[in-house]
């Protein structure tokens, strides 16, 4: 079983690394997210949340739920991981 689930991981790990190669350069002025994202909240953060900290702002009020569904969802996995990985005593 621990061969199986350590496969597993690895092969899910292959995956992702795999899926990074469509990432757009790291730093690129010109990734959809500076070109489109960033300035949106910067024109807009103060005004919509009242909240005078830009960075405060885009993570208590534009990225809450999504930082919080992030926890619950490592939160999981981890459990998941020490679920398949404990040692049956019988």
């Amino acid at each position: 079983m621990k061969i199986f689930a350590l496969l597993a991981t690895l092969a899910t790990g292959i995956v992702l690394l795999y899926g990074t190669g469509d990432f757009a350069p790291w730093g690129d002025p010109n990734s959809p997210a500076n070109s489109h994202l960033s300035p949106v909240y910067i024109e807009r953060a103060v005004e919509e949340t009242h909240v005078p900290n830009l960075v405060t702002a885009i993570l208590g009020d534009y990225r809450g739920y999504d930082t919080m569904f992030e926890t619950v969802v490592i939160y999981c996995a981890g459990m998941a991981v020490v679920s398949v990985l404990r040692r049956s005593r019988s």
